[in-house]
């Protein structure tokens, strides 16, 4: 059988999911049981994680039960908080979430991926983000509150404050369009830890690592500096002209999968319109400008907006300071690297082992 190489991997089939379908010819999101992501994105964050991980959407009774265990989860151990003291000045926000995490998994024996262990990585993440944000601050971590949702607690950790309802209700839309998305790097790599026999803890810890590069969960913010700076210069044509003449990309625009414009990127649009009207201002009139000066000069290279765009417009309207964008991207994509890991150890769980091809010098043969 001939293997081809492919860098990336790109287009090669890896796996098998029920969890989401990117359907990026006809530019649709399809999160589990044939949800498209317009239909669901008003739905509360617990909802679609109990729809990602059971399959269907809870009941009135299944929900409250749901949401009550998360709120059980919420608090940091031990070795959590000593792993929160013990963190430098100044650490990547994303470093800190991925070492105070570690440290709550952290226990003797290697236990299966279970749905018990995805509550609590879950539960706790959202407290981890808050403690290290007040910390940076040089402020006491604030305790979780069990009579909270998920996106209204997490926003009272941050302030010690009661969560404004538009806030919370922007950022949980927020979390809901992030939660998923097929097979991207981080989630690739939740599965290959998964497949390796390991903890979902590790799998969780792994992806995060994944999601701190730069070419994966740094998009949003870097799109957001893009539409600051553009912002402030003189004119927006010149601004994308010079940019692209500088051989700098126009962050917010492409996508390996989407043919069209990003679904969730049109639902951001439109929180982002009310959540910050400054910043949505200026982004539209950058949107239209490069989309058009992409398409001049690149007619056959689909370069429609993708979901990083407004999304850093609805987190500095909800309050996130950019350096912290990519710890609230993983606060609500954990709930997709668990499903396809407790997915994948569910089917076959093979472990996940590619093939490379020898670059080396060449070799004798043998006799």
């Amino acid at each position: 059988m001939s293997v081809q190489y492919n860098p990336g991997l790109e287009g090669v089939i890896v796996a098998r999911t029920e969890i989401s379908h990117v359907d990026g010819k006809n530019g649709r999101l399809v999160y589990r049981g044939g949800h498209l992501i317009e239909e669901i994105a008003t739905r509360s964050y617990e909802e679609i994680i109990y729809l990602l991980w059971f399959g269907s959407f809870p009941s009135s009774e299944e929900h409250a039960a749901f949401r009550q265990r998360l709120a059980e989860r919420r608090h940091l151990n031990e070795g959590a908080r000593g792993a929160l003291h013990g963190l430098p000045r100044g650490v990547n926000p994303m470093d800190g979430l991925r070492t105070v995490l570690s440290a709550q998994g952290a226990r003797p024996g290697v236990g299966r991926p279970s749905i018990d262990d995805a509550i609590s990585i879950t539960a706790v993440m959202p407290t981890i983000v808050a403690a290290c944000y007040r910390r940076a601050q040089g402020q006491p971590p604030v305790d979780p509150r069990a009579d909270l949702g998920h996106a209204e607690n997490l926003l009272y950790m941050l302030t010690s404050q009661e969560p404004d309802a538009a806030r919370a209700s922007w950022l949980q839309s927020y979390l809901v369009l992030i939660a998923e998305h097929a097979l991207n790097p981080s989630t690739f790599t939740a599965r290959i830890v998964g497949s390796a026999g390991s903890d979902l803890w590790s799998a969780v810890v792994a992806a995060i690592g994944t999601l701190k590069g730069p070419s994966h969960g740094g998009a949003t913010p870097a799109a957001a500096e893009m539409i600051e700076a553009a912002r402030q210069a003189p004119g927006i044509a010149t601004f994308v002209r010079d940019r692209l003449e500088r051989g700098e990309r126009l962050m917010g625009f492409g996508h390996r999968e989407y043919r069209r414009y990003d679904p969730r990127a049109a639902i951001l649009r439109d929180l982002c319109k009310t959540a910050n009207p400054e910043y949505y201002e200026t982004a539209v009139a950058l949107e239209e400008t490069a989309l058009n000066e992409l398409l001049r000069r690149h007619p056959d290279r689909p370069n429609f907006t993708n979901v990083d765009y407004f999304a850093g417009g609805v987190l500095a309207g909800v309050g996130i300071p950019a350096d912290y964008f990519t710890c609230f991207f993983a606060v609500g994509r954990v709930a997709g690297w668990a499903a396809h890991v407790l997915e994948y150890v569910g089917q076959d769980g093979r472990i996940v082992s590619p093939a490379s091809e020898w670059a080396g010098p060449a070799l004798s043969p043998v006799e």
